[in-house]
């Protein structure tokens, strides 16, 4: 099994990653465009669009979809919004998955019965746009009177943890909840366990996380360095289970969930995967005959799927968790559980029923560059520049270019005591090496110079070298209430 990969000089920033030599996306010098790749994605289009040939390419795979019921018997239901909602829930089901397996990612135990990860995931009713919203399991819930899936024992209405509603309802009861919670009336539900994640990630070549400090998790095995990691489906498991890297617990590791979702959006739409017929049907039926979904999503509902995602970019992925109001809501016999601050968790499913735009418009509807993720957030840096060279104004420009990414610059540059720099200095104090790393994944190739007592203030002397600042961000365990990052935000930067 591949172990996860590891950079050879993990003190060096993360710089952005160039394409593999030999990999998709090198070319080798003199090479003549690639015409026959570009005609055959076009053909690819066409037949995954045209209709009959589309479902003669994805016939017989409803075939292997384990039905559920998840709507049965539901009544005074929301109102139906534009459109589609899908409940994407997580379990933790190990059935197919070896010993080895089990052993190399920490996958012991007996299955709890019950959600590790739950999703509200919505489509635009024009096909733009996806926006998921992660609910926290934890989330304090009252669920409506019902029958014990176990024993068929009559339950009156009772407040549990979010997650507790599949151990004692399954689809139906979790449905039921969250469609009381959010008043989003759930259109499809697709339950997927820890085999067909692992599969399906496998099928489609891996995902690329990347990451600006080391992730150790004793309990899931999980262990990256900084740098960029293209992960197997075990490793990414690790990934997306982990909860333990920082001090946020369930809400940090719902935000590493969400750069994933945007990793495999990337993946899927940027490594022809919807534009190959043979291709989408592997990840198709791997997907499809290891999930469990309601009676109405099968192969038809796959391919428009597909169709509708041709032509998605990360930009076009929105990610945001529930605002809450209290992380540690005690309540007698649940213990603490996580409290929704209802009046903004409202106007947020407000905006689903309504279609509308989780993130705010850009600007002159300018879509932001991926950007490298770093340790410091540039806003909490401070930063001095001076323009070590005879280039009239270059000093300004290397200013304005890091404070538009996002640090907190003097906006006054002045001229350093020497004019003949070539390589770009960045000089700090060695108390705060973390911002300075942050400064120089900004500028890369420059130049990190220590000076003792310095202060907090980081100096850049601009060089002959420099060409462009390279946009970053900061790789925060929460985005805090609201927190709306578009998926370009949060993928690997280049």
């Amino acid at each position: 099994m591949p172990q996860p990969h590891r950079p050879t000089r993990p003190a060096r920033p993360p710089q952005p990653q160039r394409a593999r030599r030999g990999g998709p996306q090198a070319r080798r010098p003199g090479d003549k465009p690639r015409w026959g790749v570009r005609i055959a994605a076009g053909v690819s289009v066409v037949v995954l669009g045209s209709g009959a040939v589309g479902h003669a390419v994805m016939t017989g795979l409803d075939t292997g979809i384990q039905r559920v019921d998840p709507f049965k018997d539901m009544k005074n239901r929301p109102q139906a919004g534009h459109g589609l909602n899908f409940l994407l829930v997580g379990t933790d089901g190990r059935d197919g998955i070896t010993k080895e397996e089990k052993r190399e990612y920490r996958l012991g135990g007996a299955p709890c019965r019950c959600t590790d990860t739950i999703m509200l995931v919505h489509l635009s009713a024009d096909k733009e746009r996806a926006s998921v919203i992660s609910l926290p399991r934890d989330s304090y819930a009252e669920v409506p009177a019902h029958h014990d899936l176990v024993t068929g024992k009559p339950h009156k209405a009772h407040p549990v943890k979010l997650n507790a509603a599949y151990a004692e309802g399954g689809p139906n009861l979790t449905v039921r909840t969250v469609e009381n919670m959010t008043r989003v009336k759930i259109d499809h539900y697709l339950e997927v366990d820890f085999t067909s994640f692992m599969k399906t990630v496998d099928a489609m070549g891996g995902v690329e996380i990347c990451t600006a400090k080391p992730m150790r998790d004793t309990y899931t095995g999980l262990d990256l360095l900084p740098g960029t990691h293209r992960l197997t489906g075990g490793q990414a498991l690790q990934y997306v289970r982990s909860r333990h890297i920082d001090g946020a617990s369930d809400l940090g590791r719902m935000q590493r969930q969400q750069r994933f979702v945007a990793a495999l959006i990337k993946q899927a739409t940027g490594s022809g995967v919807l534009l190959n017929p043979v291709k989408f049907k592997e990840v198709s039926s791997t997907l499809l005959g290891s999930v469990r979904a309601d009676k109405d999503f099968g192969s038809e509902q796959m391919l428009a799927l597909g169709q509708a995602m041709r032509d998605f970019t990360p930009s076009s992925s929105e990610f945001a968790s529930v605002p809450v109001g209290d992380a540690s809501y005690a309540v007698k016999g649940i213990g603490s559980t996580v409290k929704w601050d209802a009046a903004k968790a409202a106007k947020l499913f407000e905006s689903v029923r309504q279609d509308r735009p989780l993130a705010p418009a850009r600007a002159g509807g300018t879509r932001r560059p991926a950007a490298v993720p770093v340790d410091v957030p540039p806003n909490q840096i401070k930063v001095r520049v001076e323009n070590g060279t005879r280039i009239d104004g270059l000093g300004n420009r290397v200013d304005s270019a890091l404070r538009a990414t996002g640090f907190n610059t003097t906006g006054t540059p002045g001229n350093g005591a020497g004019r003949d720099v070539r390589r770009t200095v960045i000089a700090y104090d060695p108390r705060w090496d973390r911002s300075a790393r942050t400064v120089a994944t900004a500028l890369p190739g420059s130049e990190l110079r220590a000076v003792p007592r310095q202060g907090r203030t980081v100096l850049v002397i601009a060089g002959t070298d420099y060409k462009k600042v390279v946009p970053v961000r900061a790789e925060d365990p929460y985005q805090g209430a609201f927190g709306v990052v578009t998926g370009d935000q949060v993928v690997c930067g280049r």
